[in-house]
């Protein structure tokens, strides 16, 4: 599987689903989390935990697995961005 170049983070996505006008703080009740944490996941400040993806999934009624997945795209590539780390791969056993 090719992976994507530059994907969003999850909370950069997540803004597309709240509905217009609704408070942060309104959501954060909805998904039984504190304001401040729902506002570091929808400014990219934090992850999306397995059990926010629970949350998120029951919310916006789509799959807790899109949203880890998503998390696990954008962590992948944020690392690739990084030097490479020298790694001494195991010896193949004859």
């Amino acid at each position: 599987m090719a992976r994507m170049f530059n994907p969003p983070h999850p909370g950069e996505l997540l803004r597309e689903y709240l509905p217009e006008g609704m408070t942060v703080e309104e959501v954060a009740r909805r998904l039984g989390v504190s304001r401040v944490q729902l506002s570091r996941v929808l400014n990219g400040r934090s992850a999306v935990s397995a059990d926010m993806a629970i949350r998120i999934g029951l919310l916006t009624r789509t799959s807790a697995e899109s949203w880890l997945s998503g998390q696990a795209k954008f962590d992948l590539w944020q690392a690739s961005q990084k030097p490479t780390p020298v790694v001494e791969p195991f010896r193949r056993a004859a």
